[in-house]
């Protein structure tokens, strides 16, 4: 049997709980991050004096990083392998997350925001990658919802800690002081992960995959371990091979839904105590129902779970997308503490079975010598467009109001849904190989 087969014959292992466990505890950090300066741009805004213009250039300094970081590392990965590219991403992070918190000036704030972004930006997209390498089909959905699952824990974390910790004078520095430390601890661990047996096949490196494969075996009695079998290596893909076919209409599709995405997901995190703010809420106030509405995104994941392997992967981003924009315009009109609670709780509830499922998405579309690269560069996308969300949602919220606000990322996501319906193939349930092979390419979309 080959590698790829003994893998998805797999049963979910002891060890395979330890792998998903660990990314979900990584990506828990990064989300953790990704929110925060969203979370605490009010307080930073009184701590530096910081002008509108400057605030703007701080809300979109770790997504830029985080661009870089997507497109450069995504490849590297692809090059040197899941693992080190893995240590190299939460390096970054904590590093410079460390320095962030002892910052004493806005621009010293907004160079380590942007190169923790860096690590920041090719994390999720090499764990879409990785756990899509690992993971059995028939478990690959509901294993990655796990870990995503656990990450956007992170997201309420920082929430509440921001709500409690604001209450002092320099209590934001402790924030990144708590994300820095918690990454160099998982950047321990992560040291015992191992390498992506798809992608040591992908090197010609058969017997280091057979070999994690076999450990993989031991843990399941009913399974006899396969004597090795990979008469080739595989042909080295470069990544223009992304912009030609067979793949060309696949990574188009993919890349408008990454620019677009952003808008609906990011749109609402990082932007919220923005919006609650322009409808008059005292920060305190904002804060706290900033925490109370991020409870979604745990809880949202953790619904994604039951029904990821049920629903085809395609519609159930269509679904809750077109959930999202409606209960964002209902947000954004909103105007009692009731509502406003309600509508943002619903809303991040499903933004993260809508995350999950893209998250899974990605990962299985494109074969193992450019998955990472595919996912990163998508990816990328989202993250320069995130950048650009402070220069182009906060003029209309400052001149027409949150309802117009959230209109445009409305109008984002239906773009979004028409995209991936015409254009995404399915994928539950099929391997990585399958997914990949050029005649059902062809016709995945219809099936």
């Amino acid at each position: 049997m080959m590698i790829s087969e003994r893998l998805d014959r797999l049963p979910v292992t002891r060890r395979h709980r330890y792998v998903v466990a660990l990314v979900g505890v990584a990506t828990f950090f990064d989300l953790y991050d990704l929110f925060l300066a969203g979370t605490i741009s009010t307080v930073l805004t009184r701590q530096f004096a910081v002008s509108p213009g400057d605030l703007k250039l701080l809300l979109a300094s770790a997504f830029l990083g985080a661009f870089v970081g997507a497109v450069g590392l995504g490849r590297l990965a692809d090059r040197v392998g899941r693992r080190t590219a893995f240590l190299l991403t939460l390096g970054l992070y904590s590093v410079f997350t460390l320095l962030g918190a002892f910052s004493t000036e806005v621009w010293m704030l907004v160079a380590c925001r942007f190169l923790a972004g860096i690590g920041i930006g090719a994390e999720l997209p090499l764990a879409d990658a990785y756990l899509a390498d690992l993971l059995p089909a028939k478990h690959r959905g509901r294993a990655t919802a796990w870990a995503y699952t656990i990450g956007f824990c992170g997201v309420p974390a920082a929430g509440f800690l921001a709500r409690w910790l604001a209450e002092y004078a320099d209590g934001w520095r402790w924030l990144f002081v708590i994300g820095g430390l918690g990454a160099v601890v998982v950047l321990v661990l992560r040291t015992g992960l191992p390498e992506s047996p798809r992608w040591l096949v992908s090197q010609g490196r058969f017997a280091e995959a057979d070999a994690i494969v076999r450990r993989f075996e031991r843990e399941t009695p009913e399974i006899t371990p396969e004597a090795p079998s990979e008469p080739t290596v595989p042909a080295k893909t470069p990544a223009s091979a992304l912009f030609r076919p067979p793949w060309l209409k696949r990574t188009a599709m993919l890349y408008v839904f990454q620019a677009l995405q952003a808008f609906g997901y990011y749109g609402f995190g990082s932007l919220v105590p923005i919006v609650l703010a322009a409808k008059g809420f005292h920060l305190s106030t904002s804060l706290t129902y900033v925490a109370l509405t991020f409870l979604g995104y745990p809880l949202g994941s953790a619904l994604s779970i039951p029904i990821i392997e049920r629903v085809q992967r395609k519609w159930l981003i269509i679904g809750s997308a077109a959930g999202m924009a409606g209960f964002g315009l209902a947000f954004g009109y909103a105007t009692t503490s009731a509502a406003i609670i309600t509508f943002g709780f619903c809303y991040t509830l499903l933004s993260n079975v809508f995350s999950n499922a893209f998250h899974t998405y990605q990962g299985e579309l494109f074969p193992t010598g450019l998955r990472a690269t595919a996912a990163g560069s998508a990816y990328s996308l989202s993250r320069l467009a995130t950048a650009a969300m402070p220069f182009i949602l906060l003029p209309v919220l400052t001149g027409k109001g949150a309802g117009a606000m959230f209109a445009v990322v409305a109008a984002a996501m239906m773009i979004l849904i028409v995209d991936v319906a015409l254009f995404g193939p399915r994928t539950t349930g099929r391997s990585v190989e399958s997914i990949a092979d050029g005649s059902t390419m062809r016709t995945g979309a219809r099936r």
